[in-house]
């Protein structure tokens, strides 16, 4: 019977084929004997359980269809919390929880003292940044927003899984908060900003949801719509937090200067060193 080494090193030619890195094989299966309660490194010359040799075989066939490994286990983890996904919204990636924590920083000094802080988050997707900020910091008031009812369902799964007080609405980027005469503190955004010619991974093009991902001709429509809207919904003093594309600095600067142009704003590098985090205050 096969050991749990003898999983961690199977399907090697046919990731390398694939073109599919190795690691993702190890993180499926260290997820899925964690589900079980078992100690993958401790137990590793164990027979391995027969659920899961089931589910890693059957996992692994989707995987090497090039299926994103985090839809084949049906969760992903986010800021230390585990979130459901599946393909009506996109993973949330690592990059993001640089962003929630930025958020958490930044908010917690320039709100310091005040006991609500009145927060959205426009195309808010599975609902990672809404909810991880909500449950790392009670004072948000957090609303979230999306075009896609699909994916606000979804997130609706996740706030009631982590238990955490969100309010969503359906709509297409502000109108939902505009509409219902909401003020805000503080406006969050990671849309879509992928330019719409440019080429994907084969696992995001097949996989993940377009209306996700793609921002226009040069990937930055929708900061135009959010920075140009803005004053609309928030209050005289606040703040803006975007997660953007790495070539998009410049771009992104020079439009909020247009309509923030006494406002305090700056990018910040990601942990590849990539310019990822855009954050705006203005008083």
């Amino acid at each position: 019977m096969k050991t749990y080494n003898d999983l961690m090193h199977s399907y090697r030619q046919e990731l390398r084929e694939k073109d599919i890195p190795e690691a993702t094989l190890r993180t499926f299966l260290f997820e899925l004997t964690s589900e079980k309660g078992i100690d993958l490194f401790r137990d590793k010359d164990q027979p391995a359980d027969e659920e899961v040799l089931h589910r890693f075989e059957e996992g692994m066939q989707r995987i090497l269809r090039h299926e994103p490994m985090n839809y084949v286990l049906g969760y992903s983890w986010f800021y230390g919390y585990r979130f459901k996904v599946d393909p009506r919204v996109l993973i949330p990636r690592y990059e993001t929880e640089e962003l929630v924590a930025l958020i958490l920083r930044e908010c917690d000094e320039f709100f310091k003292g005040q006991t609500e802080v009145t927060a959205a988050d426009i195309g808010c997707g599975s609902g990672a940044i809404a909810l991880a900020v909500r449950k790392e910091d009670p004072r948000f008031r957090m609303y979230a927003t999306d075009i896609s009812e699909e994916a606000l369902s979804l997130a609706r799964e996740n706030s009631e899984l982590l238990e955490a007080d969100v309010t969503f609405f359906a709509g297409d980027m502000l109108a939902p908060v505009r509409e219902r005469g909401i003020r805000l503190d503080v406006l969050i955004s990671n849309p879509p900003y992928i330019p719409d010619q440019e080429e994907l991974e084969e696992s995001v093009r097949d996989y993940e949801p377009h209306v996700a991902l793609f921002g226009g001709e040069k990937g930055v429509d929708f900061y135009e719509i959010l920075l140009s809207g803005a004053k609309d919904v928030m209050k005289e003093r606040g703040m803006i937090f975007f997660e953007i594309g790495y070539n998009q600095k410049e771009t992104i600067l020079n439009k909020a200067k247009k309509y923030f142009p006494e406002a305090e704003m700056r990018v910040e590098k990601d942990i590849n060193g990539k310019d990822r985090m855009f954050c705006l205050k203005f008083e």
